[in-house]
C-alpha cells in the first residue's frame, strides 16, 4: 500500500505541477489549431479520456447514490489524472483508517458522499471557465 501511496502522490503532484506550468506559459484554450487539428493530438486525448471513463465505471460500481456517481463522472472528466490520483488516495486512507487490507479499496463499496466530488467539481469548471476567458469573453 505505502508504494501506491507514493505512486499516486507522485501523479497528484506532477500532475498540479505541469498544469501550474503550463496555465502560466498559455490561456487552457489558446492551442493552435494545427496541434488541436492533429491526428496524434487527437488519438492522445481519446485515449486519455477513454481511460478515464474506464477508471470512472469502477468508480461508479463502488459509489452508492447517482449523485456521486455523476459529480465523480464530472470530476474526472475536468481534472484528468489528478482526480484519479485523489480518489486512489483517498481510497488508500480509508482503508488505513479502517485497518484493512489491500483487497478493501478494489472490493468495498462506499455509501455516496458528495461533498468532495461536488467541490472539485465547482472548482474544475472555475478553471475552465477562467482557462475559457479569452474565447468567452473576448
Amino acid at each position: 500500500m505505502t508504494t501506491l501511496r507514493i505512486w499516486y502522490v507522485f501523479v497528484l503532484v506532477a500532475m498540479l505541477g505541469v498544469i501550474t506550468w503550463a496555465s502560466s506559459r498559455c490561456a487552457l484554450f489558446d492551442i493552435p489549431r494545427e496541434v488541436f487539428t492533429h491526428p496524434w493530438f487527437i488519438a492522445t486525448l481519446l485515449d486519455a479520456y477513454f481511460a478515464f471513463v474506464a477508471f470512472w465505471v469502477w468508480v461508479a460500481w463502488k459509489e452508492g447514490t447517482l449523485a456521486a456517481r455523476v459529480l465523480w463522472l464530472v470530476t474526472i472528466l475536468l481534472w484528468g489524472n489528478p482526480a484519479v490520483a485523489g480518489y486512489m488516495l483517498l481510497e488508500l486512507a480509508r482503508v488505513k483508517r479502517a485497518g484493512g487490507s489491500l483487497d478493501a479499496v478494489f472490493t468495498t463499496k462506499r455509501p455516496g458522499a458528495i461533498a468532495l466530488p461536488g467541490v472539485l467539481t465547482v472548482l474544475g469548471i472555475a478553471v475552465y471557465v477562467l482557462g475559457a476567458k479569452n474565447v468567452l469573453f473576448p
